[in-house]
Parts: C-alpha cells; structure tokens; sequence
C-alpha cells in the first residue's frame, strides 16, 4: 500500500467529516423513533435488544472518533447505568458526538497520520478510521431502522422518503384540503 500523504489526510478529513455528520444526523433520527417502551424489542434471542443496538451504534462511533483524535483506541466500557431509555442514548449520542468531532476537526495532518493500531488487526493512519465509524454506524443503523416497524414505531426518512413519511405527509395534505 502507498504511504498516505498529508495533503490526501486532510482532504480525507474535509470530505469524512461532513459525511459523517449527515450520518449522525440520520442516525439519531432513527434512535429517536424508538418508543420507550419498546427499548428492549429483540427480532430474535440472538439478536441485540434495539436499547443495546443503540447503545453500540453510539459508542462504537465515538470509539472510533476519539482513537483517530487520541492516537489510541480504548473499548467502549458497559453502558452506563444512568443510561436507561433510547432517548438517553440519542442524547449522549449527541453529545459525545460533538465534542469527538470537534477534536477530529481541529487535528492536524501530522496528528492524521499517525499510524493506530486497531486491537492487533489494522494499523493505519488515523484518519483512515473515519470511513470504519461511518460505515460501521450505517451498518447497524440499518438494523435498527428494521426494528422499528415490527415494535409499533414509524420509519423516518433516511435517504428518502419513507413509506411511514409520505403516508404522514398525504394524511397532512388531506387535512389540509378537507
């Protein structure tokens, strides 16, 4: 593989970062369909509970997020006990978020290359890791988003409309004329 450049680091940071926080934003939109009281739906016994799924979803993205700004990764610990519903995770979610991404804006291209090693497996430059939190949060946003509707909930707009909007925005169009 041909060593990274500074100049294709920092334009891997110009380009992951907004990338990365349309993503947040349509992450966060499904977290927060989740009815409270369906946090622990589970499709099947081998599958993680939509309150877990959240919960790796938004540690897992600011793992990877503070590794690239740290230079080291540390594992997610258990989900803390003041984290009980969806809408705690979405808002530690935020803002965890916030602060990460502000840290991986603010690097330099030295600080981008630094190579960090993944648990013995990758050792790559750390801005290479953006592209693994994005694709990792998709990944597992996809298994949430099908949660929803089997637990009660409506699915919201990801890259398009979705069934559950367009029928909230003819209803809308409906009343409206009525």
């Amino acid at each position: 593989m041909q060593t990274l450049q500074s100049d294709q680091a920092v334009f891997m940071q110009q380009m992951g970062l907004p990338a990365l926080k349309n993503e947040h934003r349509l992450t966060r939109k499904v977290m927060d369909a989740i009815p409270v009281d369906k946090a622990g739906y589970r499709p099947d016994p081998a599958s993680m509970s939509a309150l877990d799924l959240a919960w790796h979803i938004a540690s897992a993205e600011n793992m990877f997020l503070d590794a690239i700004a740290s230079g080291e990764f540390h594992a997610p610990g258990p989900r803390p006990e003041s984290i009980r519903t969806s809408a705690d995770v979405a808002n530690w979610y935020a803002e965890a978020f916030r602060t990460n991404f502000d840290r991986v804006a603010r690097m330099s291209a030295e600080q981008l290359l630094k190579v960090v090693d993944f648990r013995g497996m990758f050792q790559y430059p750390a801005i290479m890791y953006l592209q693994f939190a994005i694709n990792h949060s998709i990944h597992h946003r996809g298994q949430l988003s099908v949660y929803l509707r089997p637990m009660g909930a409506k699915v919201p707009s990801i890259y398009g409309e979705s069934f559950d909007d367009a029928q909230a925005r003819k209803a809308q169009a409906q009343a409206g004329a009525a």
